[in-house]
């Protein structure tokens, strides 16, 4: 004889109390922890020292052009660009359209995201110490020009094809270190104010909030994080303009491991209130901070790998960018030597992009070179077959592939960066049958 089940009865009362204990998580689901980079984020972050951007004899906002163009000199030295695209390995079969898309984009947007560095790059030699406040604040107000011009002041030509300008940009100042805090905030608001003046500021904010990059280096806790909020409300309530939102340089132990063992990372963000753009790993204080050697400080350190473990995990999914590091072994010198330069580059650029972090730091305009080169040869090497499974996936294909939709977000987020730094083409990938909106659908969702 059967028994009648009771669990339907119990049903309503079970899903009641989960529904009950899970109220401040459920919210998180959908939102919070469903946010992954869909917007573009640059495939580098270009530093350069203030004093070699603005000052006597420096190029301004002309920079981007003369990187670009010392780039393309250092290409052409080498040979055509499907040569060097084959000695560093690219497929045969992609190396022809590697190189030609390598040109065009050194052609046409050499730099992406520039740092004028107000920071560890910049010196002050045989500036006396009594005259180098007076040297900054000069060289901040000029930086402030410069990034007009780049964001489109009155008389800027941004975009334009004679000086392209760096679709983001923004200045490092000097850290919450006590001895060096007054310094970097002194920086920072010369530069807002001067962008302020030239009626930039508000228009940047309020049409891309990503544009204007703030990077606050060498945090230790997340309450710097908490402080410098409240600096920059107090500074957008001086100068009547929209939140604004910074980048937060991750370079020492405290800020991977907190004291009470906990991941800092995640507290760092949070204690941003939103306004976190991105997480940055730098590589030699990192490094140099755990005791490893000159010699052996890289990008592919376990000690590297493991704070960008960390830092992967804080920043996925909740709409938070994370940027590798740099390396410090520059293409200059004869032909072998910068060839061996573009080798070190081309492959510590392709790893952290296997790994899953799209972007990386350049130090120096021949590292420009191999930047767009790898980076379009990585999303070049699989767009084809990753087009044909998403196709399939939509349509309910699973002839040749059961992808889940884990999968599908990956491969959506895949092309679209693909798209975004020139790898493929409108019509390439218009080969989908998806518009922008679908693959950005798919990102997110999983579905059409």
């Amino acid at each position: 004889m059967s028994v009648p089940s009771t669990v339907p009865g119990v049903l309503p009362a079970l899903t009641a109390l989960a529904d009950s204990a899970l109220a401040d998580i459920d919210p998180l689901v959908p939102g919070r922890w469903a946010t992954p980079v869909t917007w573009r984020q640059p495939v580098h972050t270009v530093y350069v020292p203030a004093h070699l951007v603005v000052g006597d004899g420096a190029p301004g906002a002309d920079l981007p052009r003369r990187w670009g163009s010392d780039a393309l000199a250092a290409l052409d030295a080498y040979g055509h660009p499907a040569d060097l695209a084959r000695e560093l390995g690219v497929a045969e079969a992609h190396a022809d359209t590697v190189g030609e898309l390598t040109r065009a984009k050194l052609l046409r947007e050499p730099v992406e995201d520039l740092r004028i560095d107000f920071e560890d790059g910049f010196t002050q030699r045989g500036v006396a110490p009594d005259a180098r406040d007076a040297d900054e604040d000069t060289r901040a107000r000029q930086a402030a020009e410069v990034l007009a011009d780049w964001f489109g002041a009155p008389g800027g030509a941004p975009g334009d094809a004679a000086s392209p300008a760096p679709a983001f940009a923004g200045i490092r100042f000097r850290s919450f270190d006590p001895a060096v805090r007054d310094r970097g905030l002194r920086t920072l608001a010369i530069v807002l104010e001067g962008l302020a003046e030239r009626d930039v500021l508000r228009t940047v904010l309020e049409q891309d909030r990503r544009a204007l990059r703030l990077t606050l280096p060498k945090v230790q806790h997340h309450r710097q994080v908490e402080a410098f909020v409240e600096v920059l409300r107090a500074l957008e309530s001086t100068l009547g303009v929209p939140e604004l939102p910074f980048e937060v340089q991750v370079e020492t132990p405290q800020a991977i491991l907190a004291e009470d063992g906990a991941a800092e990372p995640a507290r760092l963000i949070s204690a941003g209130e939103g306004r976190v753009l991105s997480l940055h790993y730098g590589t030699y204080d990192y490094s140099a901070s755990l005791g490893v050697d000159a010699a052996a400080q890289s990008l592919e350190h376990p000690v590297a790998d493991h704070a960008k473990d960390v830092l992967q995990v804080a920043t996925t999914a909740v709409g938070v960018e994370l940027s590798d590091g740099s390396t410090n072994r520059i293409p200059v010198g004869t032909r072998e030597e910068v060839l061996e330069g573009w080798r070190i580059h081309h492959h510590l650029v392709r790893r952290h992009l296997r790994r899953g972090i799209r972007q990386g730091w350049d130090l120096h305009a021949h590292q420009l070179v191999t930047r767009h080169l790898t980076t379009i040869a990585y999303f070049r090497s699989d767009w084809r077959v990753t087009a044909d499974r998403l196709r399939a996936y939509v349509a309910g294909d699973t002839s040749r592939w059961m992808d889940e939709p884990a999968t599908a977000k990956a491969m959506a987020g895949y092309l679209r960066r693909a798209h975004g730094c020139g790898a493929v083409t409108d019509h390439e990938l218009a080969t989908t049958g998806l518009d922008h909106a679908q693959l950005r659908s798919l990102q997110v969702k999983g579905r059409v």
